[in-house]
């Protein structure tokens, strides 16, 4: 039993790497190199679009504030002069004013999370497409060598970790001589 699973798993091997040729990965990775630049070019046309309703919030925003002092200076005409009627008017005004402003504020403060959220999301993506570019000019290069030799391209990233860990060894050797 063990002979037939070994011999399946061998047959099923060489026909994933004879599926690995047909599929032409070079062709893909260069497929998903412009799917993430289209990707990251509509990500930075969304921060530019909400970085303008931001300043268009903070604008109106600001036009509110204007007129809510101007709303309390003619409360106290109205009040000086004994005019409730208009002042009750006016104080409605007011807080309809307030509320907008208030809803506004919400809306700001959405959109920079939202841009924050995108920039982060941006920041990402960019380190994947350097990745990914990389990767294309490892599969165009082997593609120019002989491609009688097949070998796996060996993992050489350096994860922060192992940064970190050979750092404190150097370190310590460093504070023992």
């Amino acid at each position: 039993m063990a002979l037939i699973t070994r011999v399946s798993r061998l047959f099923r091997a060489d026909f994933h790497a004879v599926l690995d040729r047909l599929e032409e990965p070079e062709v893909l990775l260069k497929q998903a190199v412009r799917e993430m630049e289209d990707d990251i070019a509509h990500d930075e046309q969304q921060v530019k679009v909400l970085t303008y309703e931001l300043r268009q919030l903070a604008g109106r925003r600001g036009d509110l504030g204007d007129s809510l002092r101007r709303i309390g200076e003619e409360l106290d005409v109205c009040f000086a002069s004994d005019k409730e009627d208009l002042a009750r008017a006016l104080i409605k005004r007011k807080l309809e004013v307030e509320r907008l402003r208030k809803v506004l504020a919400q809306k700001h403060d959405s959109a920079e999370d939202a841009v924050a959220e995108l920039n982060k999301r941006l920041q990402e993506n960019r380190g994947r497409l350097a990745a990914m570019r990389q990767k294309v000019e490892l599969f165009t290069e082997e593609d120019t060598h002989d491609n009688d030799e097949t070998w796996m391209t060996p993992d050489i990233s350096v994860r922060d970790e192992e940064v970190e860990v050979a750092f404190l060894r150097e370190k310590q050797n460093r504070g023992r001589s």
